[in-house]
């Protein structure tokens, strides 16, 4: 036993190495200008192509299910595929990564709001204490300390879209609880990525109308060989092992490693700093994640 825990955080503790390692690369494809929607597109594309025959044969079987919940699937795949991983990666042309990192830490707290609103899961007074300090943490980020950006409604624009991205995320998160599913994990997510595609297609399109060409270089390959197979099929298949040994509560606790594994790498790869609101915004967002598990921890 003791030794499938270790297994577990191993497993776990590569995941979010390999999700931190995401936002690098993404910044990098910035650098290379490498169009963003394009990026995402190509990476589900070829996932969801990998994925396929071990998913085709499950999904034939399922069908009926999957097209009579095909409107809850849409809603997944435009959440996570669609806008999600579109904003990671637009977003990083305007921002830091370390500010980036910081926002996605608040994802956990985020989720147990809306599966509140939701009905999805009962809150308490510790939550929604969470959920504030959290927020809070976020607009320090956001505004850089300076309040008067608040008054004059001038954000940067990578900030406020991977606040949507992050949103998005969340929503997602929460609407995957909702339901018991009659297909595998795997094909589950072989049918949110196709959902998903098909909607990122004509924003895949119109990016290209507007000039932004993919040039297929030693850099795209690069790239696109990272992002399919770390952050997007090992990260996957890592996360459910890890969850199968420990819980989904213990391996959540994994994901407050995003920042400081983004923090490390964005200052040694691009020589990023790490300022005052960031480290004000940590506080909140720490502080935020601990009360919003306390309930977890007592009921776990």
């Amino acid at each position: 036993m003791q030794k499938n825990y270790k297994l577990a955080y191993l497993l776990l503790v590569l995941t979010t190495l390999f999700w931190s390692g995401n936002f690098i690369v993404g910044k990098a494809a910035s650098a290379y200008e490498i169009p963003p929607f394009a990026l995402n597109f190509y990476r589900w594309l070829f996932a969801g192509l990998i994925l396929l025959p071990f998913t085709f044969k499950e999904i034939l079987q399922k069908k009926d299910y999957i097209l009579n919940n095909i409107g809850f699937f849409i809603i997944l795949g435009i959440t996570s595929i669609t806008i999600f991983n579109s904003a990671v990666y637009y977003s990083l042309y305007y921002m830091q990564v370390i500010s980036g990192v910081l926002m996605i830490s608040t994802i956990p707290v985020w989720i147990m709001f809306i599966s509140s609103i939701l009905g999805i899961e009962k809150t308490n007074k510790f939550q929604i204490f969470g959920v504030i300090l959290s927020l809070l943490g976020v607009i320090f980020i956001i505004t850089k300390s300076d309040l008067n950006l608040i008054k004059n409604l001038d954000f940067n624009k990578g900030d406020l879209i991977m606040a949507s991205g992050m949103f998005a995320w969340a929503l997602y998160s929460a609407l995957l609880k909702k339901k018991k599913y009659e297909i595998s994990q795997i094909t589950l997510l072989e049918v949110v990525i196709i959902t998903g595609l098909l909607f990122l297609i004509p924003v895949y399109i119109l990016e290209f109308n507007f000039g932004n060409s993919l040039v297929v270089d030693k850099a795209f390959i690069l790239t696109l060989s990272y992002v399919v197979l770390f952050p997007g099929l090992a990260s996957f298949f890592f996360w459910i092992k890890g969850i199968s040994i420990i819980g989904a509560n213990r391996a959540g606790v994994f994901l407050h490693l995003m920042p400081v594994f983004g923090a490390i790498m964005a200052i040694f790869f691009f020589d990023e700093k790490f300022m005052i609101y960031h480290f004000l915004g940590a506080i909140f967002i720490i502080a935020g994640i601990t009360l919003s598990n306390k309930k977890i921890e007592k009921n776990a």
